[in-house]
């Protein structure tokens, strides 16, 4: 694959290894609001993404509109995966739309919303997500896809048209047909989702080369091991994922993955990884710089 043509846009060289250090789910409850908001000030986190169906996304809104600079995108949300902490579609509730479980809440799994969703309606909501953060004051520097469920060929074309259509950079690798065959996509799909990337790169658009991030599955040495991926990193443009949460009563509540996400936000306050970072030849921007503002 050719050079990624951001790099020289941004001042880079081809071989130079970029990264955007990004927090995802910001606003999923107050303590990942918390972990961003001291991340963001401590410096070595470059960007983050919110998920507006949550209940503390008017708490992220209000942090943006203080924090104006602040490098936040849209995390796009189709599922709600946990057991007792639920929030459901910003645009509808009609059974017909296929985004609700019998509880009348988001599917759980990416799986079930690609089985029952109807494609119209998944749209929808994504526009929508995206509406609802620009109204409530933040100027949104990207959008993302929550647990990859956007990656599907009912929802990853107007995924596209909404990056396009808002100007704003989105969480895509630079796949061409074997990648995305490779992702799951059939031949045909596969031809098309490789001619929307490649079409929206001609455009001007800013893609990612790769997309990384830290298991969730383990909290154990979270220090060396954000130092392993990081200090393993190809060249070119890499979105890099954490999950950083402060530890709280409701945090364990919800989730039972929540030493990693305590240890994601312990790890990237550390001076030693900070100092890491710094001295691994990286170079971390945010979104904003992508987008141009």
């Amino acid at each position: 694959m050719q050079p990624n043509p951001i790099l020289r846009k941004l001042g880079f060289a081809a071989d130079d290894r970029v990264v955007i250090i990004h927090a995802d789910d910001v606003g999923m409850c107050h303590a990942s609001l918390a972990a961003f908001a001291e991340l963001a000030e401590f410096g070595l986190v470059s960007s983050g993404a919110t998920m507006t169906p949550c209940p503390w996304f008017p708490a992220v809104a209000a942090y943006c509109r203080e924090h104006p600079a602040v490098d936040m995108g849209v995390h796009l949300t189709l599922n709600s995966e946990w057991d007792h902490y639920r929030w459901g579609p910003v645009s509808t509730r009609d059974p017909a739309s296929g985004l609700l479980d019998a509880e009348g809440y988001l599917w759980r799994s990416p799986t079930e919303v690609w089985a029952h969703a109807d494609a119209a309606a998944g749209s929808a909501e994504l526009a929508a997500q995206v509406e609802q953060a620009l109204s409530a004051g933040i100027a949104a520097t990207h959008i993302d896809t929550h647990m990859g469920t956007i990656a599907h060929p009912k929802f990853i074309f107007g995924y596209l048209d909404l990056a396009r259509r808002h100007g704003l950079p989105a969480m895509i690798p630079r796949w061409d047909e074997a990648g995305w065959r490779a992702w799951g996509y059939d031949a045909e799909i596969a031809v098309q989702a490789a001619a929307a990337v490649r079409g929206l790169e001609e455009e001007g658009a800013p893609l990612v080369d790769a997309v990384i991030g830290l298991d969730l599955g383990t909290s154990d040495d979270r220090i060396a091991r954000a130092r392993a991926v990081l200090g393993g990193l190809p060249r070119g443009l890499t979105h890099f994922i954490i999950h950083p949460a402060q530890d709280t009563p409701e945090l364990r509540a919800i989730t039972p993955d929540w030493r990693s996400r305590v240890a994601d936000y312990e790890a990237f306050m550390s001076d030693e990884l900070a100092a890491f970072v710094r001295d691994s030849g990286l170079h971390v921007i945010g979104y904003r710089a992508l987008a141009g503002k």
